[in-house]
């Protein structure tokens, strides 16, 4: 017979027997490779009849003893859905608990998501009740308040005047800047838009609360706002996705208002405006 073929299959291991089989028969009781003929116990005689029927039923008698069978669920046997007004019985054969990662809690299928059991007002399990402080949204709101007061003043400053020490003033503070400002010596000279930077302490950390810096004109807000916050060692996430909560925007203290990503710098600031960076503000549309 070809070697090849004696790979597939087996010879039958009864005693009087010496037929081949490609596709013999497992004794489940003494493990050995029968023919069809001698595939059953009494046909080979067995050594341990009776032995894989005997498991067969111990196992079942544990099965049945066992709490995570299928009979009736119960407090002991099962769990509630933590929904307050769900009393459904999760982890039984009939019906499913899923955990909630956010607040620690385990429900059935219809309040499985967040929004379905109000998962952001629930204290998670295992956490702390202390007296919260403000939230990062409540202090990217207060600040912006005051920025926007402190945009409205600034715009009285610099509203034009017909005394000429006004202009002569702004045009030596402007002279100024520009003796301290630091950037990209790659952007030409006629090209430079000289700013005063700072990042907001109550909704940002930096190393440098403030500086002055000039930038490319031409550059879009968001561009000049990722080369800001490397100015003044702000992390800075805007690349990486995520919330509002993470994300920095630049509010225009002269204008009063939060600039765009898209907007173009020449179009919205002046030389020697003051920017500010905060931290989850949210879009300019909800904060304007």
């Amino acid at each position: 017979m070809d070697k090849e073929m004696l790979n597939i299959g087996g010879t039958c291991q009864y005693l009087t027997c010496d037929s081949y089989d490609f596709l013999p028969f497992r004794c489940e009781s003494c493990h050995g490779r029968f023919c069809q003929d001698h595939r059953t116990e009494a046909g080979h005689k067995c050594a341990h009849a009776g032995e894989w029927a005997a498991k067969r039923l111990q196992q079942q008698a544990n099965r049945t003893a066992s709490p995570s069978s299928g009979s009736k669920p119960t407090v002991l046997t099962a769990s509630q859905c933590s929904h307050p007004q769900c009393k459904t019985l999760i982890d039984t054969l009939n019906a499913v608990g899923v955990a909630c990662s956010t607040c620690n809690r385990k429900y059935c299928l219809k309040h499985r998501i967040p929004e379905d059991h109000d998962c952001k007002n629930i204290i998670p399990l295992g956490a702390r009740q202390s007296v919260r402080g403000p939230s990062q949204a409540d202090r990217a709101r207060t600040a912006l308040g005051k920025l926007k007061l402190w945009g409205k003043e600034k715009q009285a400053a610099v509203l034009p005047k017909p005394k000429p020490s006004t202009a002569a003033s702004r045009a030596v503070a402007l002279n100024q800047l520009k003796r301290t400002a630091k950037g990209d010596e790659k952007v030409p000279p006629e090209k430079r838009l000289y700013l005063h930077v700072e990042a907001e302490a109550n909704t940002t950390t930096s190393k440098l609360p403030k500086g002055a810096f000039w930038y490319n004109k031409i550059w879009s807000v968001g561009r000049l706002l990722d080369d800001a916050a490397r100015g003044l060692q702000v992390q800075n996430v805007n690349n990486r996705g995520g919330g509002e909560e993470e994300r920095l925007r630049i509010f225009h203290v002269e204008g009063g208002r939060l600039l765009g990503f898209g907007e173009k710098a020449e179009d919205v600031l002046g030389q020697g405006n003051t920017i500010v960076l905060l931290r989850g503000v949210g879009p300019v549309s909800a904060a304007a």
